[in-house]
């Protein structure tokens, strides 16, 4: 059946994780082929191209260290050589590591900027040029409203973050007479596997996190997607330079 971005390609970066395999599988659905990076998350990976394509989607994973330039030019050369011209990207991969604020060191904070802001920008600076030559692109950044809410231990991911929607806002101004869009989703707190081995106390933190929100359930990898799906399509040809929340109201304005 044709979908909303039939005759598309996207590349989507972090794509094993919770919210990266929903993004993937919601615009494989919508006709997108799609280019998965991941960082050493092979079998995953390998399952989620085998499942996309066993229902006759188009998917191939790719390997790339976002943090090298030159891994970063050769991801967005492969999948174009692969797939075609790549007109809409979902930069997503990113790390959360908690530090608090008095272990911080010059190191850490370095590798925060790397890994949530600086990769970001070495893809879009590498794959814009080719969504310009088409005179049509999507970049869609994925931030965090922890960049607006604040939490401790997480000094350099929300400077990043903040960074992010910056960025966003940057190449909205600067690629927009090319027909290329920017914007950023900023999920709250959304349900993924990975958070049972990391949280002490899943119940008594989704507590927490319900009496924060609007919308009393926890947000889901689908919410994510489904925000994505839309900024890519033709439909939101006219929405630049925004950060949308999907975070059931936790913060508001």
């Amino acid at each position: 059946m044709p979908g909303p971005l039939n005759g598309h390609t996207a590349l989507v970066t972090g794509a094993t994780g919770g919210i990266g395999s929903a993004i993937v599988q919601r615009l494989a659905a919508d006709g997108a082929a799609v280019a998965m990076a991941h960082f050493g998350d092979h079998q995953a990976a390998t399952d989620l191209v085998a499942n996309l394509t066993h229902t006759g989607q188009t998917a191939i994973a790719l390997e790339a260290d976002l943090r090298d330039p030159r891994a970063v030019h050769t991801l967005c050369q492969q999948a174009h050589e692969r797939l075609g011209p790549v007109d809409v990207l979902v930069s997503n991969a990113g790390a959360y590591p908690r530090i608090p604020w008095t272990e911080t060191t010059p190191s850490s904070w370095q590798e925060g900027l790397e890994t949530n802001l600086t990769s970001h920008y070495l893809l879009a600076h590498a794959i814009t040029p080719g969504m310009t030559a088409g005179r049509w692109g999507r970049i869609i950044t994925i931030g965090s409203v922890i960049a607006a809410a604040g939490r401790h231990d997480l000094s350099a991911y929300i400077s990043a973050k903040a960074g992010l929607e910056g960025l966003t806002r940057a190449l909205a101004r600067e690629l927009g007479a090319e027909g290329v869009t920017a914007n950023c989703v900023a999920p709250g707190s959304i349900r993924v596997p990975a958070e049972d081995s990391v949280v002490p106390d899943p119940v008594a933190m989704t507590a927490r996190q319900l009496a924060r929100q609007c919308v009393p359930r926890r947000g889901r990898p689908e919410d994510i997607a489904a925000t994505v799906a839309f900024l890519a399509s033709e439909e939101a040809g006219f929405i630049t330079g925004q950060t949308l929340r999907v975070d059931g109201g936790w913060v508001l304005g």
